[in-house]
């Protein structure tokens, strides 16, 4: 694969609503699968509610059209008013990958 990007996005959740946080995360999977520039996402969360998302893009271009999305500006918003007490996001440019996969 060429160059591409992530953004890790690491979180600790408040104990709010975890019902409408389930039901917007999933969505906003779903609504980031769709956008343009998308590659993958993974995602990760502990008992303690510290969590860390990474998604992968083909360009910065293509993360700032995400951001900017109505619907994600709209769960942003709600991150911020009710379900993260604290977030970080950092993106990186990926310019070399390998892996070990062992006995496939």
């Amino acid at each position: 694969m060429n160059t591409y990007y992530v953004v890790i996005f690491t979180s600790q959740r408040t104990e709010n609503d975890s019902k409408g946080y389930a039901s917007m995360s999933d969505k906003m999977e779903e609504l980031a699968r769709l956008q343009p520039g998308f590659i993958s996402v993974e995602s990760a969360r502990d008992h303690e509610g510290h969590g860390i998302t990474v998604s992968y893009w083909e360009s910065l271009e293509a993360i700032q059209k995400w951001k900017a999305n109505t619907a994600h500006q709209v769960a942003q918003q709600k991150g911020k008013e009710t379900w993260y007490s604290n977030y970080n996001v950092q993106i990186c440019k990926i310019v070399r990958e390998y892996s070990f996969k062992g006995n496939d």
